[in-house]
């Protein structure tokens, strides 16, 4: 998007009378040159002139005058005068004002010989200018002479006064920032206005520093310039340990107390010693002794850290490290400054201090490498061995990139790239004889450690970007050959997909460079292509032919264009590789999509140029395209898309064959379900103007103004929309015969009411864009201006405003903002006033008024109706809340009130006291509501506590109970014990019946339940904060501040406090959630208006309203009305608000003070152990919790995280719940706060992780932590006594150590190394609680490194017992055997603890129990992996001969079936059964077994170890490579017990997933079905499993349906096309649907086509019903399976074009229609097939229920029954009505109905008549403009009525046809 440049405001020169008037006298003085006294007499004219604009044309008059003097006209007194005049103008004008900047072009261009006149009149000016400005005018004082300097050589004239001056400035800020506690704003701006007086000053002192050393060296005036340099370095100093300054300010202070001792000390040795002595802070030598004594206030022990930290940065940048260094102090300071950085790193807790660390550090590496690139010399001994790699310097580097390039902050994490880069470069220059990077063994040790790491870390894709760029790809592509396709596997995760494509460029560029680098300029370039392509190209296709759509999709962002940019010629090889690709699984894109994405890219990238004469130079043919536009797959249909749209120039001319592929895509593609699509499709219609060349044709416009018919589904709504909008935008819908791009003949009044009924749409987005459009078409077509309709819409507007459904109010909002910039809604207004019989009078709009004005009184009109209904409204509410709730909820009007003052520009209010009037009025009956409302969301359990209505006798008795409502969970909640009142009176609580209120409500009655009742209140609430928040956020502010200066405005300073305070209390005591969520929204408007009004006491009110809410929270009151439970119900919510309003930019002081007092609140306290120290530890914590989990604090929040998670793991040990429970919650927010969110299903995902290094490195404080909490809670875990002690916090500690893992690049030294946690978290494996040595398992594997694994296993069996004894706990066996486990997985064959597990085999039948027996089974798998040794062998033998004698076997399963943890051991026995029969029986030498251990698995009476076995099968069927035959391990018996299993088994998933199997088995050839020894006829088996399928609850076992879908069984075909067609009805789930459309379609050649019709016309033709009804399903993924039907049919059947394509749902629609019409004259069933669609067509018969559907309506708000929101009947009824138009033709050319048939055509037109006649009454009976008032119910009557007549004119031509056969045949 092209955002205009704001231009700068041009003001006139403004000057004291009496000082313009002498500078016009100076000026007036007679003689003198005649040049100079033109130029005079030029100033004088613009001195006279007020307007600005004339003033810069004579003010650049003069500079050319003036650079015509030459020097023999110098008039001493006139020309003074000028220069004078023009310097003073210069200096009082603002920055940014164009006049000044002319005066400075005039000044400049003086000629040589007057610019010392110029310099002194800029120096008296300036010297006038700082002695006598005020305060407030430093600003710009420092701006001018910033300007001045910057423009003119000033520095040495006047360095004395100008460093006086800063010392002043700075003074005074640093006098003025102590006073602005509060006033964020206001602390904003000092900040940025001492920024800029720091910045100048620095620019002074360089400019004058050689005339500062002279006057220092000079024996006059030295003292006093000392004394103002001493002045103005304190003030530096100040800065720079003040930490209520902003870090750039700190930042740049740092570099100018550098600056200032350099200009002092000059540029030898001793300026790096006096830095390096600040930095020690050790004593000055070589400093003077005025310079020592500043800088020895800098140098106390309890500085702040930061104050080296800037210090380091002011050396490095204010010190010139280029060539050779003065002296060996300089060489000190380049080492010192990293080690002081260094040991900053482990200190630092803010991200942005992280950010300046790794910045200077980077600055660092550069001014190292400046010093060893000057002159060609050898390196200083002091820096060779440091600067070199391997050095410890170096590491400790080394060691701060890793910890940081994971970083949250992209900064950081760019600067640890270049920091990573410099040490190579540092290493290269220090050691210039190894060239090779393989012959130097720290560059290998560094890439083989880099290629080592796991790629979810993005740090590592940079540093290897650098080894690329320094030492070519060839390097790393000889370390790892597939590093391309391991790269390319990486780019389907959206988080990786940047850094992996950038590495990829990297690495094909450089080997591209290096081919052609070491092929020679003689070689032919296809030679070595082919291998660039063989290592590049290749890897793509195939991911992109076979990989998922979702892995693919950032290919073509991030990678294709990029290759495709280094080589355009490999587009022809893309191109020919693809066409010869075979066909790719369903689930990827295949050849055909792989070739759009390549195209789509290299046409964007101009390598693919399109013309007339063949699309995209001819590679492609045209069918193809049209194939992949209406692709199953999305992001086919995309990438087709884009390479029609995008083009490499934004004026390249689109040729008709692309018209027409855009004419074939939009269509089917309208109605696209997923929000990302759509955002594609408009998208990619915005990049060319083709969208207004396509739907300028009248004809496309009418297509897409026709779909927006009602019926259309919200998708479909909404892309037509867009693009109706987009074309809105590229032209006009005017209708001037002048405009040649006018459009609005196309729009008829019936498209126009189209798109007003839009707005009635529950869709938010819809309502939007059809309201924006309908601005932009002809009003003649919409029709507002007519005073009939206005009135109409007006009305239905003002009465949708009281319904009671939510979204009545959102349309009611949109229609009355539509009809705002009518003059005549006014006087309509009136008309709806005097009907209701409300006083109110508006005013009307002045003749010939302009539409602003219109706009003013209009709004003013209705927000004053609105407002007089609201006021009848509340005190009719006062009076009885159920009948306000029933008959005119209350936040209709006040959200209609809210949207219409949206649109009003307040800040050009003309009629200002009516709208002050108006103001106070709103707000005050805003107060009213909520008191209204108040009682049922302040009670303490809103969402139940209001009864039903029984009688109008008991219903004084429910307002009494609504009065008496008062909050029940205040703070003596945990202190007080609540008991019942059991002697209210009876009449008090009414009975809860169901019967239905009759109030006296005059004629008319209502019905109210309580949740309207609910959604009264609440939604009322919403609506008074939303409205209270747009007065204040919105409407100018009428204030008095200091300087008596009043600003007008609308709302006053006490209206803003008052609202303040009602949020305060709605926030505080409010318990329903929608309520107080929504009463925050409103208050962060008002706090965001409070800091940027101009009213010095509302910007601190937000500090007072915070110090005032956390002293209540401290207090711990019983009295208090804070909630304590429903965490703390809005207490956070208005904390939140209050610390958002302060700017990020600024200190957070209010942060910083807040958090403090929390986490103070929120840690155990032995002092604080009572019960009235629990709610303000309660609050705190769930406080803390909103505040980590708000992401707009950002990264201020970290500093506090360690803290926050000190006071979770501690709240575990409170004995109280509910601090428990609110730990709890900031616990797990914590976690995602820290670790990120989570990115996948794997709760352990590396990519919800990171290493111990970087974890304790940003969070140092919690590593003493953890570590003395482990250790407490590990001393708990075993106790002799046998007694469960679990320590409270023990679970979360092993939750966040399990997070962590050690990086292959942490050394043995490191100070933060997860080694001492290892001996704890092993000790926790053997705690009593099965999940804790679970947990103890998990924790204990990151913590090991891949080469410490053989040892650490061999340590935990060597802690097994070698035989059982007394004292021996099987707790601890079991933990230590699961520790194993975890770790099994890497190749320990020459480990010791081989011949511990075969020693443990002898004593397997001696345990005694199940569960250690169980897992170390589990290890025995683990050992018997895949390896092939001569130990692995025996260890197998062993283990089989311990299964052969288990109970698996010998099926004694009873006795261990009582045993606690006997499943766990059958699993775990079971495993090693599949393991040996299934899996790998060859490595087993157990083939022979295999029967009978699956017999054995098959029958055991445990479903879960049956199902294993099942799977296990199923996985190893699938795997198969040849699916045609059956494996030979599946043999008879083993086929036998599958059946008989799917006979008898009664668990359904157990079930399920044999039938799986045996539909598997099935289709490779005939089952024998087996029941024991009994062999049951395929009629048996077929009946039994339909029987099965319709009578079981559990619709999984469709397989069976699957299994029988080929039979020939004809007596059952029937029943089981019945079953097929049930199971694809709307409210079956989606996996049976998903099943149902698998089955229709892989039976589509074979059943739904054949020419036979082996089912018969009746069930073909309702399965083929069943397939669209699929095809039309709400779930996506059940219409694509659906879609899939078109590829298994026959191609004879269809056009060549189509066949064997996937096609995306809707186009599947229609293809599957012509092919049924198709069919039924293969069939010759047409006269059948018209009477059966004509069926369809006219639909179901509808029960006489509409009256009661209606009152059903009415009770339940959001119970809007089964919608299908992608289903469009009005669509599929048009579908089906063209289709049967063409079948009667066809019809009519062969064969009549017959008599049979005609009968049934006279039955089927009454029931089309009836339903007609009925639809018709029916809409004829609805209310005006039913549209808005009863949309749903038009909607139905609307399809209903399209039904009938459609299928009355298909019966129609029957007859007509009927007719012509009689005819025909003389049957007359």
């Amino acid at each position: 998007m092209v955002v205009k440049k704001k231009t700068a405001k041009v003001e006139a020169v403004v000057l004291e009378e009496e000082k313009l008037h002498k500078l016009i006298v100076s000026l007036s003085i007679d003689g003198g040159d005649d040049g100079v006294r033109q130029v005079a007499q030029t100033l004088q004219s613009c001195l006279e002139l007020t307007e600005p604009v004339q003033q810069i044309q004579l003010v650049k008059k003069a500079g050319s005058q003036l650079e015509a003097l030459n020097e023999e006209q110098s008039d001493g007194v006139l020309l003074d005068a000028c220069l004078h005049t023009l310097a003073l103008v210069y200096t009082s004008l603002q920055a940014k004002n164009p006049l000044r900047r002319a005066i400075a072009s005039a000044l400049g261009s003086a000629p040589e010989w007057l610019q010392e006149h110029t310099v002194n009149s800029l120096s008296v000016c300036l010297s006038e200018c700082m002695s006598s400005s005020p305060s407030e005018q430093y600003s710009h004082v420092v701006d001018t002479i910033s300007a001045c300097l910057d423009g003119f050589p000033l520095g040495e004239c006047l360095p004395l006064p100008f460093v006086q001056m800063y010392t002043k400035v700075l003074s005074e800020y640093l006098h003025q920032n102590s006073g602005l506690a509060g006033r964020h704003i206001a602390q904003a701006q000092l900040m940025q206005s001492c920024l800029a007086a720091v910045k100048t000053s620095m620019l002074v002192v360089q400019r004058s520093q050689d005339t500062l050393s002279v006057t220092l060296q000079a024996d006059q005036d030295h003292c006093k310039l000392e004394d103002t340099l001493g002045s103005l370095l304190g003030c530096y100093m100040h800065i720079l340990t003040d930490e209520e300054f902003i870090q750039s300010v700190q930042s740049t202070a740092g570099m100018a107390v550098v600056l200032l001792i350099r200009s002092v000390m000059g540029f030898g040795d001793d300026v790096a010693s006096v830095v390096t002595t600040l930095l020690k802070c050790s004593g000055f030598d070589a400093a003077p002794q005025w310079l020592k004594q500043k800088c020895e206030g800098l140098c106390t022990s309890g500085r702040p850290p930061g104050v080296s930290l800037y210090l380091c940065h002011g050396a490095l940048a204010m010190l010139n490290w280029k060539g050779a260094l003065p002296g060996p102090q300089w060489e000190q300071l380049l080492l010192l400054v990293p080690n002081t950085l260094l040991d900053l790193d482990v200190s630092i807790k803010e991200s942005s201090t992280a950010m300046v660390v790794a910045r200077v550090l980077t600055l660092w590496s550069g001014a190292a490498l400046d010093c060893l690139q000057g002159e060609a010399r050898l390196c200083p001994p002091s820096l060779q061995q440091p600067l070199s790699g391997g050095s410890e310097l170096q590491r400790h580097l080394l060691e701060h990139i890793y910890s940081h390039w994971e970083h949250p902050l992209d900064g950081v994490r760019h600067q640890t790239r270049s920091l990573f880069r410099n040490l190579l470069l540092l290493h290269q220059h220090t050691n210039p004889s190894i060239s090779d990077p393989t012959k130097d063994p720290y560059i290998t040790d560094l890439t083989q450690n880099l290629l080592g790491l796991e790629w979810h870390m993005r740090g590592k894709y940079g540093s290897l970007g650098c080894l690329v760029e320094l030492y070519g790809a060839g390097y790393l592509l000889d370390i790892q050959p597939c590093l391309s396709s391991c790269l390319l596997g990486l780019m389907g995760d959206q988080t990786l997909a940047p850094y992996a494509s950038d590495l990829l460029e990297r690495l094909f560029v450089s080997h591209k460079a290096q081919l052609a680098s070491t092929a020679g300029t003689d070689a032919k370039m296809e030679d070595w292509m082919e291998q660039w392509h063989q290592t590049w190209v290749t890897p793509l296709l195939y991911v992109l032919c076979r990989a998922r759509l979702d892995q693919t999709t950032y290919i073509l962002d991030y990678f294709l264009p990029k290759l495709l940019r280094c080589s355009p010629s490999s587009l022809t090889h893309m191109v020919q590789a693809l066409q010869d690709t075979p066909p790719c699984s369903t689930g990827s894109r295949g050849a055909l999509g792989a070739l759009m994405t390549c195209l789509r890219a290299a046409r964007a990238q101009g390598v693919l140029p399109s013309t007339e004469e063949g699309l995209w130079g001819g590679l492609v043919p045209l069918s193809l395209f049209q194939q992949a536009l209406i692709h199953k797959h999305d992001q086919v249909r995309m990438d087709a898309l884009g390479l029609v749209c995008e083009s490499h120039r934004s004026t390249e001319v689109l040729t008709s064959k692309e018209m027409n592929l855009i004419r074939h895509f939009l269509l089917p593609n309208l109605n696209s379900q997923s929000p990302g699509i759509r955002q594609q499709t408009v998208s990619l219609m915005k990049k060319f103007s083709l969208v207004s060349i396509f739907l300028r044709n009248e004809k496309n416009i009418n297509k897409y103004l026709i779909v927006l018919l009602p019926g259309a589904s919200f998708s479909k709504c909404l892309m037509s929309l867009h693009l109706l909008g987009l074309l809105g935008q590229l032209f006009t819908f005017n209708t001037g015969p002048d405009d040649a791009f006018a459009l609005g003949e196309v729009v008829t009044s019936a498209h126009a009411q189209n798109v007003l009924y839009c707005v009635a749409s529950n869709f938010l987005e819809v309502k939007q864009l059809a309201s924006v459009l309908l601005w932009q078409l002809p009003p003649s077509a919409v029709g507002l201006q007519v005073p009939e309709r206005m009135c109409c819409i007006l009305q239905a507007s003002l009465d949708l405003s009281t319904s009671n459904k939510p979204f009545d109010s959102v349309t009611a909002a949109h229609l009355l903002n539509l009809l705002l910039h009518q003059p005549d809604l006014s006087q309509a207004l009136l008309h709806c006033a005097q009907k209701q019989g409300l006083d109110f009078q508006p005013s009307s709009p002045p003749v010939q008024a302009s539409e602003k004005p219109i706009l003013e009184i209009n709004t003013l009109a209705v927000v004053r109706f609105l407002l007089c209904c609201l006021q009848s409204e509340v005190s009719r509410a006062e009076s009885s809340l159920l009948q306000a709730a029933a008959s005119f909820p209350l936040y209709g009007r006040a959200h209609c009130i809210t949207a219409v003052l949206q649109h009003l520009n307040t800040e050009s209010l003309v009629d200002t006291e009516q709208w002050r009037c108006l103001v106070s009025e709103l707000i005050t009956v805003c107060y009213r509501m909520s008191d209204v409302v108040s009682p049922v969301v302040q009670s303490s359990s809103p969402e139940g506590l209001i009864p039903m209505d029984t009688d109008s006798e008991t219903s004084a008795g429910l307002q009494r109970i609504l009065q008496e409502i008062q909050p029940r969970d205040t703070n003596d909640f945990f202190t007080r014990a609540r008991e019942l009142d059991t002697h209210q009176e009876d009449d008090c609580t009414p009975t809860q019946t169901t019967h239905t209120p009759s109030l006296n409500t005059g004629s008319e009655g209502y019905r109210v339940t309580a949740q309207m009742v609910l959604v009264c209140c609440w939604r009322s609430m919403k609506e008074v904060a939303m409205l209270l928040g747009q007065l204040c956020q919105s409407l100018p502010l009428y204030y008095t501040n200091d300087d008596a200066h009043t600003h007008t405005g609308l709302i006053t300073e006490e209206q803003v406090e008052g609202v303040g305070l009602y949020f305060r209390q709605q926030l505080l005591q409010s318990r329903h959630r929608g309520a107080f969520e929504l009463a925050y929204v409103g208050f962060v408007r008002l706090t965001d208006m409070l800091c940027r009004s101009g009213s010095q006491a509302l910007q601190q009110l937000p500090a007072r309203w915070l110090s005032e809410v956390l002293a209540e929270v401290k207090s711990s009151d019983p009295a208090s009305k804070l909630c304590a439970t429903r965490r703390s119900a809005g207490i956070p919510f208005y904390i939140q608000a209050l610390l958002s309003s302060e700017p990020k930019s600024s200190s957070c002081s209010l942060l910083k003070m807040t958090m403090r007092e929390l986490i103070a609140l929120a840690m155990p306290s032995a002092d604080r152990n009572t019960d009235s120290s629990t709610v303000p530890q309660v609050h705190a914590l769930n406080i803390l919790r909103a505040l980590y989990r708000d992401t707009r604090l950002g990264e201020n929040i970290i500093p506090f995280v360690s803290e926050g998670m000190q006071a979770a793991v501690l709240g575990f040990t409170s004995p109280v719940w509910a601090v428990r429970n609110s730990s709890t919650l900031l616990f797990s927010t914590l976690i995602t706060r820290i670790f990120g969110v989570k990115k996948g299903k794997d709760e352990h995902s590396k990519k919800n992780r990171m290493t111990g290094r970087e974890f304790f490195t940003r969070f140092p404080a919690l590593y003493p932590f953890l570590l003395s909490q482990l250790e407490e809670a590990a001393a708990t875990v075993e106790s002799d006594s046998g007694q469960v002690k679990l320590h409270p916090s023990l679970f979360l500690l092993l939750l966040v150590l399990s997070r962590l893992y050690p990086s292959p690049m942490d050394g043995s030294s490191s100070p933060l190394g997860l080694a001492p946690f290892m001996p704890f978290i092993m000790r926790c494996g053997r705690s009593a609680v099965y999940r804790t040595r679970e947990m103890a398992a998990r924790a204990l594997v990151p913590f090991v490194l891949v080469t410490k694994v053989p040892s650490a296993v061999c340590s935990l069996v060597l802690e097994l017992p070698l035989q059982p004894g007394p004292k021996i706990q099987h707790n601890h066996i079991h933990g230590t055997l699961l520790q194993v486990c975890s770790h099994a997985h890497v190749n320990i064959t020459h480990c010791p603890c081989y011949c511990r597990s075969r020693l443990c085999c002898s004593l397997f039948r001696q345990n005694s129990c199940v569960v250690t027996r169980g897992a170390f089974l589990d290890v025995l798998v683990c050992l018997c992996g895949p390896k092939i040794n001569s130990e692995v062998c025996t260890l197998r033998q062993k283990t089989l001969s311990v299964l052969m004698s288990s109970e698996l076997v010998t099926s004694d399963t009873t006795s261990a079936a009582l045993v606690p943890g006997s499943t766990q051991y059958l699993l775990s026995l079971a495993q090693v059964a599949l393991s040996a029969s299934v899996e790998s029986p060859e490595l087993w030498d157990s083939c022979e077994l295999t029967s009978q251990l699956l017999e054995h698995l098959l029958r055991c009476q445990q479903y879960e170890v049956r199902e294993l076995a099942v799977e296990g099968v199923l996985r190893k069927l699938e795997e198969e490579e040849d699916k045609r035959s059956r494996p030979q391990w599946l043999c008879e018996t083993t086929l036998s017990n599958l059946t008989s299993l799917a006979l008898h088994e009664t668990h359904p998933q157990c079930l399920a997933k044999v039938l799986q199997t045996l539909c598997v088995v099935s289709s490779s050839g005939e089952l024998l079905w087996r029941d024991g020894v009994k062999t049951l006829s395929q009629e048996d088996t077929l009946l039994h499993l339909l029987t099965l399928a319709q009578n079981s609850a559990h619709r999984f076992q469709f397989f069976s349906v699957s299994v029988i879908q080929g039979a020939s069984a004809v007596v059952c075909l029937a029943q089981w096309g019945a079953l097929v067609c049930s199971c694809c009805s709307e409210e079956q789930p989606v996996e049976v649907k998903l099943m149902a459309a698998k089955v229709l379609v892989n039976c589509t050649s074979t059943l739904l086509t054949s020419p036979h019709l082996p089912l018969g016309l009746f069930t073909t033709m309702s399965l083929w019903r069943s397939l669209f009804v699929l095809l039309q399903d709400e779930d996506q993924e059940v219409r694509d399976s659906a879609s899939d039907f078109i590829s298994n049919v026959p191609a004879r059947l269809l056009s060549a074009d189509v066949g064997g394509v996937s096609m995306c749902p809707p186009a599947a629609l229609d293809s599957g229609m012509e092919l049924l019409c198709g069919l039924l004259a293969l069939w010759r069933q047409i006269p059948a097939g018209v009477l059966a669609l004509t069926e369809w067509l006219l639909g179901e018969d509808e029960g006489n229920d509409d009256e009661a559907s209606s009152l059903d309506e009415e009770d339940f708000l959001f119970e809007k029954g089964d919608l299908n929101l992608w289903a469009e009947p009005v669509q599929w009824v048009k579908l089906l009505h063209r289709h049967l138009s063409t079948l009667t033709m066809t019809s009519k050319q062969t064969q009549g109905p017959g008599s049979a048939g005609l009968e049934q055509v006279h039955r089927i037109h009454s029931r089309a008549q009836a339903k007609a006649l009925s639809s018709q009454r029916a809409l004829d009976s609805l209310p005006a403009l039913p549209q808005f008032s009863c949309t749903m119910e038009q909607a139905r009557l609307t399809l209903r009525h399209q039904r009938a007549t459609l299928a009355l004119d298909v019966l129609e031509r029957l007859k007509e046809l009927a007719g012509f056969a009689c005819n025909g045949t003389n049957c007359s």
